[in-house]
């Protein structure tokens, strides 16, 4: 306003020194245009310091018309609250007793302003400006009265109307003592710079709901809360925990804060069709009662209830018929409870004509009237109303429902006189006396050592809010009878808890079982404290109910979420082959090691079956008994062979490539052995060069037979024929070259094939590099192709043994059985990849050396009479014969040459 004018500046404040002393008829008004209908007590004459309180005696406002023809009038309340009337007596008790103490203030006699905040907003804002004005007009930013210093507020009840009237009192600095507004918000210091609190504020109590539905591990609950500041900031908080440790949350829904039977029937539906059997309240019991009334009215079982404090111990929940039915098993956050020597005696004798709210409270608790008066003019509108019989019967029912002031209140066995859960009644009392003692410390301040500029003090009867202020934030007293000590730390008390658990008792009414509590100031791992086996749950069951929207997942399989619904929701889904999950609920499954795999469960990751062709294995033994009776078998012959080395058959196949070529076989046969048992460096070298080297030798020697045959059957010279033989019967030694240089430079060696199968490791033989035993394996593959042609070009000479016709059919098996060997090498694994291998070259072994050789021995041993030279004689097969010749043009060209033909035989 640095361009409003001076004097419009002086003006205004003329205009507002008339406004407040101006007078009309004869009286000084300083008001504004309106009328505030509140209701309560006081006492303020004689008075020293004056200490305000408010209290929402009733629940909630009278309707009233929108009409703007009248003077609009401020609205009655309704609903009386035999609850909050106790804290509205206890106010009044202990400022009787601090007036009656010689300790406490002996020299100053407090005087009490107390007012119907009705539950609402508006009242308590109306009660704080006619409480700070000092009239019953309320003049925003002026104080007209002359009577004694205003101390502070008690009140002024529930969050809403605490923070509605912080927010004025804030403005003046002036104190104010909450009792039961615990919502987190007042924390604030920049917004509430005057606001403290008995009562301990609810971030303390969120953080303690959390622990417990955590501790007890409910991950699906659904929540309720007051449509106000307590019910959404303790919601909130207690949402923000619990989701960060992975709770979900069923459903949300707000309590209306007007009647509303549409949201009411809502919520109902939304606890019954919920699965999650865990439902946490953050209200309080006036809020609460609507939905209490459906819930008993739909007779909704089978839920466990988390209470807040502000309705946990409250009769108006509790005394409800059949309750238990419904909210049996309820666990809840409890304030410090007390015991207030003399307060029963103080509520039990009042006087109901004191003022109007008492009577009020007398009428409601005996259902009656204590005016005459009133009772006559309640009967004459029902006889106007109705016909004379009618009249003469109301008459004589309003006369009897009069009241004599003298009616016992303890046998009413109501909410007000019930003094056993004395908790926010025993907040009310501490904040009474935080008030009192600040106000003593400030009376009693030695001049010259004050606190405040230049050594001051206050004065008790003339001193600011500020100043009292000061003392309160400082203020640190033992509570008369109980002696807890009371100290606040920035404007704050410690969060300690009572949890309650809402037992059966033996009227079938409610028992409040203390089960544990919640010490905010004790170390992290020891603030929740709960005794299980104290607990009763619903339905009187002792095992704690399960509240979970699927069930955590076993070992062995891992969370799925699914689509479109909460974290909370998910399949169990079994670990893929090679994973585990060791733990419950585990979100996904562990990759075993390379040498582990998982077990048939899935929960454990257990070595790989290690496997190889074991020598003590069936499969094993057998081969090696076809292997040994192979070798044997080829010893025979070789045997066989030396007994008749000399005779014409041994002599025309040439004795020097028989025995190579059985010499060779006996290798391969042998071989064979070295590929069974577990894989190591000298076996693989051993087995892979003797198979090379022993089908080098086969198979060079079977060549130089070929050839031989060939060349005779193309009518070759002896002597060149022979000369191609031994060079033939040399090929071994190029394939030994060739393995030598193989196993100096990159050997063959043992590795561990974990790709074939997930669940075993094979040990096999590496070949070390595929080049060299492609050139070794190829050089074997070109003489059995070399071997193959050229006995298959001399098939077509006839002796008597058909020595082309038994090589090309040996070479055939032998082909046969490699070319089958490779799909099935192909298609097996593990060990029986080795045992094809080595049927492979048994086969191939048996085959050659049956074909070669079993003629041969058949002669030598069953038909020795065909063993004779002229039975050796090879004849060509022709289709004429000037073509192919006769067998002694024959012998003829052959003895022109110069070589006996006996010592050639045509099988080579």
């Amino acid at each position: 306003m640095s361009g409003f004018p001076a004097k419009y500046g002086l003006l205004l404040g003329l205009y507002v020194v008339w406004l407040c002393y101006a007078s009309t008829a004869g009286e000084a008004t300083c008001k504004l245009k309106a009328t505030f209908n509140l209701s309560g007590y006081k006492k303020v004459e004689k008075k020293k310091v004056i200490i305000g309180g408010m209290f929402s005696v009733h629940n909630r406002l009278t309707s009233t018309g929108n009409s703007t023809s009248s003077v609009p009038v401020s609205s009655g309340c309704e609903g009386f609250n035999f609850r909050t009337f106790r804290w509205t007596q206890t106010m009044l008790f202990a400022i009787s007793e601090i007036n009656n103490s010689s300790k406490l203030l002996p020299n100053t006699d407090l005087g009490y302003v107390i007012y119907d905040s009705c539950f609402t907003i508006s009242k308590a804002v109306e009660g704080t400006l006619t409480y700070l004005t000092g009239q019953d007009y309320a003049v925003p930013n002026y104080r007209c009265g002359n009577g004694a210093p205003l101390a502070a507020l008690v009140g002024a009840g529930g969050c809403d109307l605490s923070i509605a009237t912080a927010r004025i009192l804030g403005l003046y600095y002036f104190p104010q003592a909450g009792y039961s507004s615990s919502c987190s918000v007042l924390e604030s210091r920049f917004q509430y710079p005057t606001f403290l609190r008995t009562i301990p504020s609810d971030e303390h109590q969120s953080v303690a709901m959390a622990q417990l539905v955590l501790r007890f591990g409910w991950t699906w609950v659904g929540t309720i809360a007051a449509d106000d500041d307590y019910g959404k900031y303790g919601i909130k908080r207690f949402k923000e925990i619990v989701e960060e440790a992975g709770v979900c949350i069923s459903f949300a829904e707000t309590l209306p804060k007007l009647t509303s039977p549409e949201t009411i029937q809502r919520i109902v539906r939304s606890v019954t069709e919920s699965t999650a059997k865990i439902v946490v309240v953050f209200s309080s019991d006036v809020d609460l009662s609507p939905l209490v009334e459906e819930l008993l009215r739909n007779n909704v079982t089978n839920r466990t209830w988390i209470a807040s404090e502000s309705w946990v111990t409250s009769s108006l929940i509790a005394r409800r018929p059949n309750i238990m039915s419904v909210l049996g098993g309820t666990l809840g956050f409890a304030i410090q409870r007390a015991e207030i020597p003399g307060l029963q005696d103080h509520l039990l004798g009042i006087d109901p004509y004191q003022d109007a709210l008492t009577e009020e409270f007398w009428e409601t608790a005996f259902n009656c009237t204590l005016s005459y008066t009133r009772a006559l003019r309640n009967a004459r509108a029902a006889r106007e109303a109705g016909n004379a019989t009618a009249s003469k019967v109301s008459t004589r029912a309003a006369l009897e429902g009069l009241c004599n002031g003298k009616e016992n209140l303890q046998k009413l066995n109501s909410t007000y006189s019930d003094v056993s859960q004395l908790r926010l009644t025993y907040n009310v009392y501490k904040a009474v006396y935080a008030v009192a003692y600040a106000l003593h410390n400030l009376e009693h301040c030695v001049p010259g050592k004050g606190p405040f500029e230049g050594d001051t003090c206050a004065n008790i009867s003339n001193f600011e809010p500020w100043q009292l202020m000061y003392y309160l934030k400082n203020l640190r007293f033992n509570v008369p009878h109980t002696g807890e000590e009371i100290f606040f730390n920035d404007g704050e008390v410690m969060g300690y808890y009572e949890i309650l658990n809402w037992q059966r008792a033996s009227d079938g009414g409610v028992t409040y079982t203390s089960i544990g509590f919640y010490n905010s100031t004790a170390p992290a791992s020891k603030r929740l404290f709960i005794d299980n086996s104290s607990i009763i749950w619903h339905n009187d069951m002792v095992q704690a109910p399960r509240s979970v929207c699927s069930e955590r997942c076993q070992p062995g399989t891992r969370m799925g979420i699914r689509q479109g619904e909460p974290v909370c929701c998910f399949d169990c889904i079994p670990c893929a082959d090679g994973e585990i999950s060791n733990t419950t609920g585990q979100v996904g499954c562990i990759q075993c090691e390379a040498d582990y795999w998982s077990n048939a469960n899935r929960d454990a990751c257990v070595p790989k079956t290690i496997e190889f062709l074991d020598f003590g294995e069936a499969l094993g033994i057998t081969l090696i008994v076809i292997a040994v009776f192979g070798a044997l078998l080829t010893f025979v012959v070789v045997v066989v062979f030396m007994m008749y080395l000399n005779t014409p058959l041994v002599q025309v196949n040439d004795p020097l490539l028989s025995f190579t070529l059985l010499l060779g076989l006996v290798v391969t046969f042998l071989c064979s052995i070295v590929f069974l048992g577990k894989p190591q460096p000298w076996s693989c070298m051993t087995s892979q060069v003797a198979l090379a080297l022993g089908f080098a030798i086969v198979l060079s020697s079977l060549m130089g037979k070929s050839a031989l045959l060939m060349l005779r059957a193309r009518a070759i010279k002896a002597t060149k024929t022979a000369a191609k033989a031994a060079k033939a019967a040399a090929a071994a030694s190029e394939q030994t070259v060739a393995c030598t240089v193989w196993l100096i430079l990159l050997p063959p060696h043992p590795v561990k094939n974990t790709a074939a199968q997930n669940i075993k490791i094979i040990l096999e033989c590496d070949p070390g590099n595929i080049i060299f035993i492609c050139c070794v394996f190829g050089y074997d593959v070109l003489l059995a192709l070399l071997a193959f042609i050229f006995a298959f070009v001399a098939r077509k000479l006839e002796d008597h043994f058909s020595e082309g016709k038994c090589v090309t059919f040996g070479m055939l098996v032998f082909f046969i059985v490699w070319i089958s060997f490779v799909p099935a090498y192909l298609s097996t694994r593990g060990k029986f990849m080795v045992a094809v291998q080595i049927f492979a070259i048994l086969a191939s072994s048996f085959g050659l050396l049956m074909c070669v050789f079993l003629p041969k021995c058949y002669v030598l041993l069953v038909k020795p009479e065909r063993n004779t030279e002229e039975m050796m004689i090879p004849r060509a097969k022709s289709r004429d014969s000037k073509a192919t010749g006769t067998s002694a043009s024959l012998s003829t060209a052959t003895e022109a040459n110069g070589t006996t033909i006996s010592t050639v035989s045509l099988n080579d």
